[in-house]
């Protein structure tokens, strides 16, 4: 990772988990039950806390910095990044369930149901999603237009017809060959609709144009792609001790994968040709989308 990109994503880590961190204290509606709530507080502070790239919050302040040096308001892009994040994490948990992945390990340790127990992690994810739309209504700085546009971007893309309806079609397919075009449809809901959303997000908090906005969301679109393939690739590649999850999994499983269809180099070709999809999109910026570009590399190039 070249230096100027690793900082980069130090400072957007930091400044989305100091943001994280504050949310994880809860208060109850009525100030009665707040002591009640300690184990679920537990609950979400090792969920939130466990770590990852934070790659969805650094799309944001990515996007944000790549079409206005000044920045928006600092609130609402930290709202902005912590609700992607809030959202990408209740997936995750309510994806390890047994009802769904069945899996053990996350980020490198017990899932949330393991550590807890099931309705716990339930009830945590469930938390999430509302926090983050919480959060989005509270971003400070921004017209109310855009924090509707903002509400909507985030519903749109984790609701029915994006994320839920693209872990509804992969578990519906398990143990059935997709085609190409299958495959690519269900990973655009599953896992592109979110980047798509964090490139989004950042854009309307940072007054993007209509086209400043198109641009970045067809770059999402790709990189949400390329994402997948990579993830397909280091799930055959990578260990448990590098992927911080079950690897091997999708296979044992009989899902279809961009390895299975396209074979190992197949899948690198297909991940280098939608990143330079990705990129050809966003030519038009200056050199304030360089850290945008250079996640993008990193997303497609990373080991873990």
């Amino acid at each position: 990772m070249n230096p100027a990109l690793s900082t980069f994503m130090a400072h957007s880590r930091a400044r989305c988990e100091a943001r994280l961190r504050a949310v994880s204290r809860l208060t109850a509606q009525d100030p009665r039950a707040t002591a009640s709530l300690g184990g679920l507080e537990a609950a979400v502070s090792y969920a939130l806390q466990a770590g990852g790239k934070r790659i969805r919050p650094c799309l944001v302040y990515a996007a944000a910095q790549a079409v206005d040096s000044n920045g928006p308001a600092e609130v609402a892009l930290d709202n902005a990044a912590c609700a992607i994040e809030l959202v990408h994490t209740y997936s995750l948990i309510h994806d390890d369930l047994p009802a769904m992945d069945d899996d053990a390990l996350r980020r490198g340790r017990p899932t949330l149901h393991k550590a807890f127990d099931e309705a716990t992690a339930i009830l945590v994810g469930d938390g999430l999603q509302a926090l983050a739309f919480e959060l989005l209504s509270e971003a400070q700085g921004v017209p109310a237009e855009d924090q509707i546009a903002m509400v909507k971007v985030l519903a749109q893309a984790s609701g029915l017809g994006g994320m839920v309806g693209g872990q509804y079609v992969d578990i519906a397919a398990t143990g059935s060959t997709l085609t190409l075009q299958e495959l690519q449809g269900l990973h655009a809901l599953k896992t592109g609709v979110l980047i798509r959303a964090a490139l989004s997000l950042g854009a309307v908090a940072a007054g993007a144009s209509a086209s400043e906005r198109a641009a970045l969301e067809m770059f999402g679109q790709h990189l949400g792609l390329a994402f997948q393939v990579v993830d397909d690739i280091l799930d055959v590649e990578g260990s448990a001790a590098t992927l911080g999850k079950t690897g091997g999994k999708d296979a044992l499983a009989g899902k279809t994968t961009y390895v299975s269809l396209l074979g190992l180099e197949g899948a690198r070709t297909a991940a280098d040709a939608l990143l330079a999809d990705g990129l050809r999109a966003v030519e038009g910026f200056d050199q304030r989308a360089d850290p945008l570009r250079a996640l993008a590399e990193f997303i497609v190039q990373r080991q873990t």
